[in-house]
């Protein structure tokens, strides 16, 4: 499978991983510190070929993600399944199958940068996202659906107005 955007991973084993299988440019963080260096690559890459962010669905994964967006801005990001990317104790992207890392590269997903709606906490709560005890398989379901990667609420309530989604989009889904 040939890619042309410059993917994002967090170490060595992902790269290799992904080689076995992509023909695709990769770069590494080297871990959830990224240089400066790193970030200028990554910056003028996105000028020229784009970005996907392709990190662990894990809370350093997540720091990347956001150390990368707030520096270069507008990127994609594609997130693999935390249930898919589970070998023996180890949760990654190298853990995770190719069928898994291609239906991810598939299912890339762009935020804007600015909010596009204004979904608020307490919406989260009226429909049951947040402070109930189902409110997690909730948000799974909308996150699997629209493809937003491992989300706690907050990180949820983010994605979902980046994305742009609409309450009764939501609500669709959660029935």
């Amino acid at each position: 499978m040939k890619i042309k955007e410059l993917i994002v991973v967090e170490g060595k084993t992902d790269l290799t991983f992904l080689k076995s299988f992509l023909d695709a440019d990769i770069v590494i963080t080297n871990g959830s510190e990224v240089s400066h260096e790193t970030l200028e690559y990554i910056k003028e890459a996105n000028k020229h070929q784009g970005v996907i962010i392709l990190t662990d669905p894990d809370y350093p994964g997540l720091r990347i993600r956001n150390i990368i967006t707030e520096y270069i801005g507008d990127c994609k990001h594609a997130y693999v399944e935390r249930s898919k990317a589970i070998k023996g104790k180890k949760l990654g992207v190298a853990e995770a199958s190719k069928q898994e890392i291609i239906r991810a590269l598939q299912n890339v997903v762009t935020y804007k940068k600015q909010n596009t709606t204004n979904i608020k906490e307490s919406d989260l709560y009226d429909l049951g996202l947040i402070g109930k005890k189902d409110s997690k398989e909730k948000r799974n379901k909308v996150c699997e659906y629209y493809h937003l990667g491992w989300c706690n609420a907050k990180t949820f309530l983010k994605r979902v107005n980046m994305f742009g989604l609409k309450i009764e989009q939501i609500k669709e889904i959660i029935k």
